[in-house]
């Protein structure tokens, strides 16, 4: 954007500003410290200029929003159009709670819903499993069969509300229970709207939930996406997540090129289906974490849109612009949180959430400030929810198209970022002789990603430890009072009692035969090797369990804790 003779000025300029004005304040009172670094460690230097952004081409790199690259937005007006939907994430003990949850967040002016699971939900299970003991409800919404969201939704049209659900061994049976209770409330299958997180390169990475090996989960996520091109066109089928991968301590590069692989490889797996990549590309979604340093997090997002449409358009032929339109959720960084002086954590999380609008993100949930200590309280929820909307309706932040376009800093992380991300999705690539999804498989097998996220995690320990990060109230600024607010207690008992006593209401009312039949069709079709999205939600019509369901999986394919000798 600038040319040589103009450049040259600016480095003369700038090594006459470092030896008259900067030196002569180095020399009498230095810096705060000998190095500057994000919390991923990515250093950062003390001033940019159009120097730092020389290699830039303004079309090929940056352009308009809502054109290729999409590097400043995905759409042309974004948040002038109208603001990110604000999707709380909401789930704990019996589907009546969680409903009551639900409707007490879009009073509060939530635009969009967000189900948490509880654990045995999340494994596949059922409330009366053995492994499900102590768990029922206990972290997030207990769902075993078709009754239990159905009272979830309760009062709720399909129709009128986006909804997602943070599931992902048992993606499958979740998303058909949601298309059978459209189908109960005369909505057409076109017209449901939300997203199912469904990723389960992601599991086998980082968060290790899992029910098969990884082979055939990545064929029943597959089937979700083709099902859903052809069924449910305006839900999103996956919502490739770097949420867990950061959580789980990775840097912002890490995450970025971890999850855009996994994105790659779900659609070269659709591709060798024979699916056409324009036709189930433009439901792909993703989900980033949000961190403390501002900057990196807002480069991190611009990056990924950047990247994201040069390599579906050159490796994967993607001629639709929906097919290489990055569009991502966001989730405030719940690793940040602290459980010494929570309220701090009211800051972390306006900070994180104002660099995801920054950065141009779809969607956006923002933490409550007791999540360190239990679930949230409804004041907790509705501080985070308010500050989603004080930054919408009081900053200003959102009256600008990327606001922090053409910044020398912002632009010059951007470049390095996408540089460096790129070299572990070619990395990946290369694992796989060509072949991102096969570069990840073998990557799982061969422990890639977990070794190089734990290295990274004790890194940044290390650096707590040693002071050299500071975390507000944990290893400076402390307090020795207790500073724990009122927090959202759950009856274990009496929510387990509950669930369980349902199930068995269920398994007593249904018809067994019907269940059975429909088991049967199912277990069939998954020996031939078809899509199994018809028969589970046929299944879970018949109001077979989750449990019943996953079971048959496991029968055919084998458990995945097993064959790794974790059982």
């Amino acid at each position: 954007m600038y040319d040589e003779e103009e450049l040259s000025e600016i480095r003369e300029a700038e090594s006459r500003w470092e030896s008259e004005t900067l030196e002569p304040v180095l020399d009498r009172f230095g810096e705060r410290k000998d190095r500057f670094a994000s919390v991923s460690n990515l250093e950062v230097d003390r001033l940019y200029t159009p120097d730092d952004v020389a290699d830039i081409d303004f079309d090929d790199d940056l352009g308009f929003p809502g054109e290729e690259p999409y590097t400043r937005g995905p759409y042309p007006t974004m948040y002038r159009g109208r603001t990110w939907t604000m999707r709380q994430f909401a789930g704990f003990g019996t589907a009546e709670e969680t409903n009551e949850r639900f409707h007490y967040l879009i009073e509060q002016g939530q635009t969009g819903l967000s189900t948490a699971f509880d654990m045995p939900s999340l494994m596949g299970i059922d409330s009366d499993h053995r492994m499900s003991q102590g768990e029922v409800g206990k972290e997030g919404v207990a769902v075993d069969t078709l009754r239990d969201m159905e009272i979830l939704f309760d009062g709720i049209d399909l129709d009128e509300v986006s909804t997602s659900f943070t599931i992902n061994p048992s993606a499958p049976v979740i998303y058909a229970m949601y298309v059978a209770l459209a189908d109960q409330q005369g909505v057409p299958r076109e017209e449901i709207r939300g997203t199912l997180q469904n990723d389960m390169f992601k599991e086998f990475i980082a968060q290790k939930e899992w029910k098969i090996p990884p082979e055939p989960s990545l064929s029943l996520v597959t089937d979700v996406v083709e099902f859903s091109a052809q069924e449910t066109p305006k839900f999103h089928p996956i919502s490739v997540s770097g949420y867990h991968i950061r959580e789980a301590g990775s840097t912002a590069v890490q995450e970025l090129a971890f999850t855009l692989a996994d994105g790659f490889g779900y659609v070269e797996d659709a591709m060798d289906r024979g699916l056409d990549v324009d036709d189930f590309a433009p439901r792909l979604s993703f989900f980033f974490n949000c961190h403390n340093s501002f900057f990196e997090e807002v480069a991190k997002f611009r990056a990924a849109r950047r990247i994201y449409a040069r390599v579906m358009d050159e490796w994967y032929d993607a001629e639709k612009a929906e097919s290489k339109r990055l569009k991502f959720h966001t989730q405030t960084a719940g690793q940040s949180l602290t459980a010494q002086q929570p309220l701090n954590n009211v800051v972390r999380v306006t900070i994180q959430a104002l660099a995801g609008v920054m950065g141009g993100t779809q969607s956006l949930h923002t933490n409550s400030f007791d999540e360190a200590l239990a679930l949230p309280s409804e004041d907790a929820v509705r501080v985070a929810l308010r500050t989603q909307q004080i930054i919408a309706e009081e900053s200003g932040v959102a009256d600008i198209v990327d606001p922090l376009g053409g910044s020398f800093a912002v632009e010059s992380l951007t470049n390095e970022v996408e540089e460096d991300a790129m070299a572990y999705i070619e990395e990946i690539k290369d694992l796989g002789d060509g072949s991102v999804r096969d570069g990840i498989l073998r990557g799982i097998d061969d422990g890639y990603f977990l070794r190089e996220i734990q290295e990274s995690s004790y890194e940044y320990q290390e650096r707590v430890e040693r002071g050299e990060e500071v975390v507000v109230g944990v290893n400076e600024y402390t307090l020795e009072e207790d500073t724990s607010p009122d927090l959202l207690h759950v009856d274990e008992a009496a929510t387990s009692e509950r669930q369980l006593g349902r199930l068995a209401e269920v398994k007593d009312e249904r018809d067994d035969d019907a269940v059975e039949e429909t088991l049967d069709e199912l277990c069939d079709a998954v020996d031939r090797g078809e899509n199994t999205l018809p028969y589970i939600v046929d299944a879970v019509k018949a109001y077979a369990t989750m449990g019943e369901i996953m079971q048959i999986f496991e029968d055919v394919h084998g458990s995945y804790t097993e064959q790794i000798g974790l059982a």
